[in-house]
């Protein structure tokens, strides 16, 4: 169990890091995107990005 708390905690740090360069080229713009603001803060829940960057991770992990 503490393997995946690692491997989460890794990932979200990735992703947040590299969240400037990933709406840079689009992500985080889709159309399946939810921006909404609630409690004076805005929140962010990106489903559609989410989808397609797991879906390149899987093609990438079949071809190697």
């Amino acid at each position: 169990m503490l393997r995946w708390f690692f491997v989460i905690l890794l990932a979200l740090l990735l992703l947040s890091w590299l969240s400037p360069w990933l709406h840079k080229i689009g992500l985080g713009k889709l159309p399946g995107d939810l921006r909404f603001r609630l409690f004076g803060r805005e929140w962010f829940v990106p489903l559609s990005s989410t989808i397609l960057l797991s879906a390149v991770a899987s093609f990438m992990s079949k071809i190697m």
